[in-house]
């Protein structure tokens, strides 16, 4: 969900929630066709692996940028891991 309501802390928590669930519908009408036409090609192990490498990017941006945190070095080794873990999803054995 939405990790923008971080940065309001100080509003109630119903608005977070509904804020996050609105902005996940969203997400979810073009995830949801997304994976659909992506299984002709892809399995789901690796749809959901594309998923999480997305997500990771953009969330390392707009934790930077939006949050005004700071990329650590040791956030990067285990992204670069994660590198490894989708050659083993997408290699063929």
């Amino acid at each position: 969900a939405w990790y923008g309501h971080l940065k309001y802390k100080e509003s109630p928590l119903w608005i977070a929630i509904l804020a996050s669930w609105g902005i996940a519908f969203v997400e979810y009408c073009f995830q949801v066709p997304a994976n659909r036409i992506g299984h002709y090609e892809f399995t789901a192990a690796q749809l959901k692996t594309i998923q999480e490498v997305i997500t990771l990017i953009v969330f390392c941006v707009f934790s930077v940028v939006y949050l005004k945190e700071e990329l650590k070095w040791n956030y990067l080794v285990g992204f670069s891991m994660m590198i490894g873990a989708v050659f083993v999803v997408f290699k063929e054995w």
